[in-house]
């Protein structure tokens, strides 16, 4: 059986004015959008829940989308979350703090 993971991605293209970034990353994020997946957009970084094979799919995609936009180079930081024994959710991470 295959657990969900957690992955928090930010993307930061190189060498590009503020306004064309944005559309690198917002290329980016279309994907997850797209995906199907439960994600979160934060101001620094897009979190994903998935199957840990999907995840890497939706991060290979997201990295194809923003050469689409004109990326030609950029930083990826990245944060996986592995359990082996469970699935991890974003809602028993952050559930308790959304607001009503």
């Amino acid at each position: 059986m295959t657990r969900s993971v957690n992955l928090a991605v930010q993307f930061l293209p190189l060498r590009y004015s503020q306004e064309k970034a944005y559309e690198i990353i917002d290329a980016a994020i279309a994907v997850v959008r797209d995906s199907g997946l439960k994600y979160i957009v934060g101001p620094f970084e897009t979190t994903i829940e998935g199957p840990y094979g999907r995840v890497l799919e939706v991060l290979n995609e997201m990295q194809e989308a923003a050469r689409r936009a004109g990326a030609e180079e950029m930083l990826i930081n990245m944060k996986l979350h592995r359990s082996f024994v469970g699935d991890l959710t974003l809602d028993d991470k952050t559930g308790k703090y959304k607001t009503p």
